[in-house]
């Protein structure tokens, strides 16, 4: 469907972004996810391997270094400071792919968004991390959606590495109740669970902190992971990836596209379309047996 675009006027009714200024604080050491430790500056806590980086909407080195004090463990390596647009790499306003309209919580829905009838609305507050929706895999594990629910009726969905939970919400707005979303990070996974609840969607998805090879052997009709590769080359080679009616594949290079061609060939699935961006990314819709 093409996009209806928006005007000045429509951009003047929305409301001002929450997280304007970053304040990022790198800590060597994991900190334990507890909001307590810090006041209403405090935007969250993302983890990589055995590092922290701290959030806030103010500058707040004070506060890191008093919370230091009681962990000795832990070591405040760099600060930064950057814009939110910056850090998302852009601007955030509502935009369309296919039937799904997507609204950052902050901003009123433009009238001409929802003139269609057909038109699914989706409502998301990334806050600090990567999934609004503007990402070219993304766009693709959308209109990979729509084409399996428009061939069969999907009742259960399993997503792997949710993020902000998007591609969760995109298949409850198309009709499936019953969706298990996965995410590793802590705060990737409150952040999906935020967005389940700005959409009134808690009796369809279940989000899960946990490890998404922990979960893949969980039967579904459809299986969703736009995840790192080095995560995907173990799932796709699980018993339990053969499991799920569905898959969409997201997020993979050419050279890692073309290894997982390779081995689902040697197995008994069937690619039904494929996405492909500038011949960088790549996105696969299939089906096992």
């Amino acid at each position: 469907m093409k996009s209806t675009g928006y005007n000045i006027k429509d951009q003047e009714k929305y409301r001002a972004i929450p997280y304007k200024d970053l304040y990022i604080y790198y800590l060597q050491g994991r900190l334990k996810p507890d909001k307590k430790i810090f006041g209403k500056n405090f935007i969250g806590n993302w983890q990589e391997d055995e590092f922290s980086f701290l959030f806030f909407s103010k500058p707040s080195r004070g506060d890191v270094e008093k919370m230091l004090t009681s962990h000795p463990e832990l070591t405040l390596v760099d600060e930064f400071y950057m814009t939110y647009d910056q850090w998302q790499g852009g601007k955030i306003t509502p935009f369309e792919v296919g039937r799904f309209s997507i609204v950052p919580s902050w901003q009123k829905q433009c009238k001409k968004m929802n003139s269609c009838r057909n038109q699914l609305s989706i409502i998301l507050d990334p806050g600090v991390v990567f999934g609004a929706g503007t990402h070219t895999t993304t766009q693709d594990c959308l209109k990979a959606l729509e084409l399996v629910f428009s061939r069969e009726k999907i009742e259960s969905v399993l997503d792997l590495g949710t993020g902000t939970g998007l591609l969760a919400l995109a298949a409850s707005r198309l009709g499936c109740k019953n969706i298990l979303a996965v995410d590793f990070n802590f705060l990737a996974a409150s952040t999906a669970l935020r967005n389940v609840r700005l959409n009134k969607l808690q009796d369809q998805i279940i989000i899960v902190q946990g490890r998404a090879e922990d979960f893949i052997d969980s039967p579904s009709d459809l299986v969703i992971a736009n995840i790192q590769y080095d995560v995907m080359k173990h799932l796709i080679v699980s018993p339990g990836f053969f499991n799920n009616k569905w898959f969409i594949l997201s997020g993979l290079l050419r050279s890692q596209a073309r290894d997982l061609l390779y081995e689902l060939s040697q197995n008994r699935v069937r690619i039904v379309k494929k996405w492909e961006r500038d011949g960088i990314w790549h996105t696969f819709l299939g089906i096992t047996g």
